[in-house]
C-alpha cells in the first residue's frame, strides 16, 4: 500500500494547563512549512475559551466537549494531545476511534500504575492549598508568570503570551479537572489503553519532561497501546515550544507520513 503524508487530513492540537493555544505557534509554524495545512486549534473550556454555564471541567466533561468537536469537523483527524490535553485526547481515542485518522500524546505516563503526580499537581489536587496557589498566581503580573514558565521551559516568546491568559476562570478550572484525575480516577483509563490500538498513535517521549512519568513508564503504556515513540532529546515539557519547534515538527511529520492512506 503506497504511503501518505496525509497532507489533506485535518490536524487538530488540544492544548493543556495552564495554557491557551499560543503555546503551539512554533510547531504550527513549522508544519505549515513542511507542507501540511494551518492545524486546527482546540482550546478547552477555561483554558483561552469561555466555559458554558454548569460546565464542571472534570476529566469526562472534557473528554465530551471534545468529542463534541470533533464530530463537528466531519471527517476523521490527526488528533495530538499536549499535558491535560492528552489525557483529552486519550479519552476519545478510546471511546471514540471513528473520529480520528491517528493520534499524538506525551500524557501516556500518567496510565502507568507506578506514575506518582508531581508535587505542583498534588497541591492542586487538595482543598485550600490548591485555591491558595490559584490566588496567589492571580496576583501575579504577566512577567512573573511569564518567568515561571520559562523556568519550567517554556520558550520565553510564547510563554510572554501564555502568561497573559491566566485567568480565575482558567484557576477554578485547574482545579476541577485536577481533582477529578486522583490516582483511583486514572485506574479505568489504565485498564482500558489496549483499545488505543484501534488507531495508529504516537507517543511523544521528550527526555527532560519530568511531570508525565518516567521514560520507563511512558514506554510500558506505550507499548500497552499500541503506540509508536517519538524521542525528543534534551527537550521537555514543552517540548513545542523548544527549537523553533522543528524537532517535534519533524517527530509529527514522520509518524503521518508512514500511515496508509
Amino acid at each position: 500500500m503506497t504511503q501518505s503524508s496525509g497532507a489533506d487530513v485535518p490536524i487538530v492540537l488540544v492544548h493543556g494547563n495552564p495554557e491557551i493555544d499560543a503555546v503551539w505557534d512554533l510547531l504550527a509554524a513549522r508544519l505549515v512549512e513542511a507542507g501540511r495545512d494551518e492545524p486546527l486549534r482546540l482550546s478547552p473550556p477555561g483554558f483561552g475559551a469561555p466555559a458554558p454555564d454548569g460546565f464542571g471541567a472534570t476529566a469526562a466533561d472534557y473528554r465530551a466537549w471534545l468529542v463534541a468537536e470533533l464530530e463537528a469537523i466531519g471527517e476523521p483527524v490527526d488528533l495530538v494531545g499536549h499535558d491535560v490535553g492528552s489525557g483529552h485526547a486519550i479519552g476519545v481515542a478510546i471511546s471514540r476511534p471513528d473520529l480520528l485518522r491517528s493520534w499524538t500524546v506525551d500524557g501516556l505516563g500518567v496510565f502507568d500504575p507506578g506514575y506518582e503526580w508531581h508535587e505542583l499537581a498534588r497541591v492542586w489536587q487538595t482543598r485550600g492549598a490548591g485555591e491558595a496557589w490559584i490566588a496567589d498566581h492571580l496576583t501575579q503580573s504577566d512577567e512573573e508568570r511569564a518567568a515561571f514558565l520559562v523556568d519550567h521551559g517554556m520558550d520565553p516568546s510564547i510563554a510572554a503570551r501564555v502568561a497573559a491568559g491566566f485567568d480565575a476562570a482558567m484557576g477554578a478550572c485547574i482545579l476541577r479537572l485536577y481533582r477529578s484525575r486522583l490516582p483511583a480516577d486514572l485506574a479505568g483509563t489504565s485498564a482500558d489503553l489496549g483499545a488505543l490500538a484501534a488507531r495508529p498513535g504516537l507517543a511523544i517521549l521528550a527526555s527532560a519532561d519530568v511531570l508525565v512519568g518516567t521514560a520507563e513508564q511512558r514506554r510500558r503504556s506505550a507499548a500497552r497501546a499500541g503506540a509508536a515513540v517519538a524521542e525528543l532529546p534534551g527537550l521537555g515539557h514543552w517540548w513545542m515550544t523548544q527549537e523553533d519547534g522543528r524537532p517535534a515538527a519533524e517527530a509529527l511529520t514522520a509518524f503521518w507520513s508512514s500511515l496508509a492512506p
